[in-house]
């Protein structure tokens, strides 16, 4: 018997959250997808969630002890905007240190859709921190990559789906065009 796949989330409750889409990370050697496509499919999640009321959360990474960050260090263009939630990190995942939890919370946050950079780092361990804050975690495959493809193809259909479910960007898109 085929099961249909459970639609994305994007009722209310929902954040996006996009991890170190900035300049330095964006330029990378990644794959199955180029850190420019990510962040163009990542700022048209972005966009919607804005548009359809729900949280955006710009997530990016800062060297712990040093003096001044690398060149490349803020956002990526078109990634955060007035109002979003900003969060500088230092660590791999978004959580630790950060009071990201505090501030999804204190908005009614329940559930989370992951994208960013880079597939297996970022985005695997903050997806791990939000499953044992509790929330609902989704993840858009195609709207975040790795150092190497099989990298993201493994994380993408065999430890992702045991946290939360996996969908692509279009099919976000199709449902905030649906409400």
């Amino acid at each position: 018997m085929e099961t249909s796949k459970p639609e994305p989330g994007v009722g209310p409750g929902t954040a996006l959250v996009l991890i170190d889409l900035m300049p330095r990370i964006v330029a990378l050697p990644l794959a199955p997808h180029t850190g420019e496509e990510v962040a163009a499919r990542c700022g048209r999640l972005a966009e919607a969630f804005r548009a359809g009321g729900r949280p955006v959360v710009a997530v990016r990474v800062e060297r712990p002890d040093v003096a001044e960050q690398p060149p490349g260090s803020g956002f990526a263009e078109g990634i955060a905007r007035p109002g979003d939630i900003e969060i500088v990190k230092r660590t791999v995942g978004a959580f630790h240190g950060t009071g990201l939890h505090e501030r999804l919370r204190g908005l009614g946050v329940d559930r989370l859709v992951l994208a960013g950079l880079v597939t297996t780092m970022g985005v695997e361990s903050t997806a791990r921190a939000a499953s044992d804050h509790g929330y609902e975690v989704e993840f858009v495959e195609d709207a975040m990559s790795a150092f190497a493809a099989d990298e993201h193809e493994f994380a993408v259909r065999r430890i992702f789906p045991r946290f939360g479910e996996v969908h692509t960007a279009a099919s976000y898109l199709k449902a905030f065009a649906a409400e």
